[in-house]
């Protein structure tokens, strides 16, 4: 019987070579009827190698799987093992690039009746295939835990108020935004909702701390930044916290509440996965298909690239969070909302652009005639940066959506940025996991902003704290 040719035989027989990838010097402008089939040629032979790029992943993880399962029945079962089969694995070892099929079917054929092996490859196949089917919205099926509240329609009734400019956020407290995962690549993270709050006179403030560190590493950070802040101003701080941010909030919180009882107001969780992500946790699930390789590729972007701490992105996984939560509730007398949406997957979402950054352009600086250096600096071109984060968000969300048929801002949840003991915030309007923090491109002056929807957010806790404390009786009306 003719073997079947490796992968690395298949890959030798594509029809397509790095030049033909990398150049179009080969392509005649002008024969227009031939630059059609050599564009689809080009896009069929990219798609071809990152097909061949999965399946080399599986197929390495299945030789992994083998050279283990095998390893260990023969330890178990010396007798059973043959030489030619422990030479293979002892090469499989020493080599797994030199692992070649036909090494690996004798090392197989040679446990071919070893249960650990089938067992650990079924295993590995439904790991993968029910990824966070049974984890999404877990908190919310535990009992024991704290009922949520729907604040919903006082919400909007608060954001309709500031909308005709009545702002109601007293001046007495001291505001703290915290920024989300990654929010350290962002400068123009919460910029406008700090803008707009300083104009209003209030006292605001963005937590300077390493998004990319653990929650436990942050949840101290803020604290030292809360006592800080009170002690400074004589006023208590109420948090507004974005993605992690909230996470790293409520931690701090459910940790160090002794200390912070009389110095936090309350705390407004965004768009956070209080319960756990799943975008996280299929990165980062141990017993998956290629779950090795997924994770030092993971290591290498946020430990190499962007200096973060791994357990950044570990402690938002199901598995973390159930830990974390069992260990650390949040105190059932701190004033809490929690806020969460869905995006939006229409077409017309993917030409959104989100305006991230700006990019100073000193050859085009304008004539300044003060030599001072500030205003040397405001006199530079600024270009905006924009990306299109929307477009992401929607990508993943259409995931969530088809592979668990749930709801989420791109990144989070609907069920999962529900916090129990909370006054939830439920808003009809599509607005993606970047859309609190970044501004649009393209505006839209007949929706209120995000530093609108903050501010009623805000207002909402305020009230939240007045009931708690006994000077306001009523509920929210639902």
């Amino acid at each position: 019987m003719e073997d079947k040719p490796s992968l690395e035989e298949k890959s030798r027989t594509v029809p397509c070579t790095g030049d033909q990838l990398t150049t179009q010097s080969d392509v005649d402008i002008k024969d227009n009827d031939g630059i059609i089939p050599q564009l689809f040629e080009r896009a069929s032979c990219l798609s071809h190698r990152f097909q061949e790029f999965i399946e080399d992943l599986v197929v390495k993880d299945a030789r992994t799987n083998i050279v283990e399962s095998t390893i260990s029945s023969s330890e178990g079962h010396p007798g059973h093992a043959s030489n030619s089969g422990r030479i293979a694995v002892t090469s499989a070892v020493a080599s797994p690039m030199n692992f070649t099929n036909s090494a690996l079917v004798e090392a197989t054929q040679s446990f071919w009746n070893a249960p650990t092996f089938f067992k650990g490859l079924v295993a590995r196949v439904q790991t993968t295939l029910r990824g966070s089917a049974n984890d999404i919205g877990w908190l919310l099926r535990t009992p024991g835990m704290p009922s949520v509240e729907d604040g919903t329609s006082r919400f909007m009734e608060l954001l309709e108020r500031i909308r005709i400019g009545e702002h109601m956020l007293p001046d007495t407290l001291v505001y703290l935004l915290v920024p989300g995962l990654f929010s350290n690549h962002g400068p123009l993270y919460f910029v406008d909702t700090k803008k707009v709050f300083s104009k209003l006179g209030l006292a605001c403030h963005i937590a300077k701390i390493h998004s990319e560190a653990s929650v436990e590493t942050n949840a101290w950070e803020l604290k030292q930044y809360i006592e800080e802040l009170y002690w400074g101003s004589g006023k208590r701080v109420m948090l507004l916290g974005h993605s992690k941010g909230g996470v790293d909030a409520a931690a701090a919180m459910a940790m160090y509440w002794p200390d912070l009882k009389d110095k936090v107001a309350g705390l407004a969780l965004v768009q956070s996965p209080y319960g756990g992500s799943p975008i996280a946790s299929d990165i980062l699930r141990e017993g998956q298909i290629a779950d090795i390789e997924t994770r030092r590729i993971m290591e290498l972007l946020i430990c190499k690239v962007i200096k973060g701490d791994m357990r950044a992105l570990e402690d938002l996984t199901y598995e973390k969070r159930r830990e974390f939560i069992s260990k650390h509730m949040l105190p059932t007398d701190v004033p809490l909302v929690s806020f969460h949406t869905e995006v939006s997957i229409a077409p017309g979402v993917m030409a959104t652009m989100s305006h991230i950054a700006h990019a100073e352009l000193p050859w085009f600086s304008r004539p300044c005639t003060n030599t001072n250096s500030e205003e040397a600096a405001s006199q530079r071109t600024k270009v905006p940066v924009a990306v299109p984060v929307a477009a992401a968000m929607a990508m993943c969300a259409m995931h969530l959506q088809l592979r668990y048929g749930e709801k989420s801002d791109g990144l989070v949840t609907r069920m999962d940025a529900e916090v129990p003991g909370s006054v939830v915030v439920r808003p009809d309007r599509k607005l993606d996991h970047a859309w609190m923090v970044y501004s649009s491109l393209t505006k839209d002056a007949a929706e209120p902003n995000a530093s609108q929807m903050c501010e009623a957010l805000l207002a909402l806790l305020v009230e939240i704290g007045q009931r708690k404390s006994g000077s306001v009786a009523d509920k929210f009306v639902k």
